[in-house]
């Protein structure tokens, strides 16, 4: 039976992908992490430092400054975290919370704009971070709007890994909140993601009804009580709505 070699940029992604989580590998670190061969580790690696995606000091590599400048352009080619950055600032100032802006990476939900919040609480979080899709408010939010099918190819799984005691458990949990979520137009993270951080996220739309990308407010238990979370909601759905204005003038 004929054995189908991986191209070569599904190599290059998944060296990148294991740098983005070990600051500086050797070699050896990085074919077999990655599960690569010997020979072709060598021979890409060579080559992503001869073009500077990579950076080789001594024995180890690091992530290039070349990938940084690529980055910087594809940020800047996205008009919607300008579009949301004065809305998301209202709201941090109004609600004293950590706001976020995300949208959907693969089978994840990724930072695009992070605004801390002026108080003494700190949310550890920052630009470029992964957030499960089915146990943060962001990613929450972000799929419940898609068609089922593409729920099931996103989180293929029925049991879900559990990130705290109040993490969703199965799939089918995850489909009844997110009935819930279209219902009330914003989903909410009850320490599901982290301990101790409570998180409300409302959806942002393109003209077609299309979900593009989400906003978030964090906080922990005194800003979040059942007092406060339907106001808190009712603000973060309305900036949502103003940017979802703004991204469709």
């Amino acid at each position: 039976m004929l054995q189908t070699q991986t191209p070569a940029i599904d190599k290059t992604v998944k060296i990148f992908e294991f740098l983005s989580t070990n600051n500086g590998a050797t070699f050896s670190q990085i074919y077999q992490g990655v599960g690569l061969p010997k020979s072709s580790t060598s021979s890409l690696l060579a080559s992503l430092v001869a073009h500077g995606l990579l950076r080789q000091e001594k024995n180890h590599y690091y992530l290039g400054l070349r990938l940084y400048e690529f980055g910087s352009k594809a940020e800047e080619s996205f008009d919607i975290k300008k579009l949301a950055a004065e809305p998301l600032t209202q709201l941090r100032d109004t609600t004293q919370l950590t706001c976020h802006l995300g949208v959907q990476d693969g089978g994840s939900a990724i930072y695009l704009l992070k605004l801390e919040s002026p108080g003494a609480i700190v949310v550890r979080s920052w630009v470029g971070k992964k957030l499960s899709l089915y146990s943060s408010g962001l990613g929450k939010a972000l799929l419940a709007w898609l068609p089922e099918s593409a729920i099931d190819l996103y989180l293929p799984d029925e049991n879900f890994e559990t990130f705290t005691p109040t993490t969703i458990k199965t799939k089918t949990e995850l489909k009844n909140e997110l009935a819930l979520i279209r219902q009330r137009g914003w989903a909410y993270d009850n320490a599901e993601d982290s301990e101790g951080v409570y998180c409300i996220s409302a959806p942002i739309f393109d003209k077609n009804g299309n979900v593009i990308a989400a906003i978030s407010a964090s906080g922990v238990a005194f800003q979040m009580t059942p007092e406060l979370i339907p106001q808190n909601a009712r603000r973060i759905v309305d900036t949502a709505k103003t940017i979802s204005d703004k991204v469709n003038r």
